[in-house]
């Protein structure tokens, strides 16, 4: 197995990696700059209000992407356990 092939292999993982997280924690990320906002504004200054907004989204979008999310994971492994007989030798 070479460098590159290697190199490829990772960036592959990686990429997905990066794709599950942002997909999953970036409209989090998003509500809870709203509601930051919405708190900054009205100048309440409850914690638990920011929470229960952002879990809801992020168990929503986890709900709505979990599917495509695990199908592009097992889409990587079965071509990684395809090509385990080229990669060897």
């Amino acid at each position: 197995m070479t460098p590159e092939v290697v190199m490829d292999l990772f960036g592959n993982a990686l990429y997905l990696c990066v794709l599950m997280v942002s997909l999953i924690v970036g409209p989090g990320l998003a509500v809870g700059l709203l509601v930051s906002i919405f708190q900054a504004a009205t100048q309440i200054n409850e914690q638990t209000l920011s929470f229960l907004p952002r879990l809801l989204v992020t168990l929503g979008s986890i709900m709505f992407l979990g599917g495509w999310l695990i199908n592009e994971f097992i889409e990587l492994f079965h071509k990684l356990f395809m090509n385990i007989p080229t990669l060897i030798g």
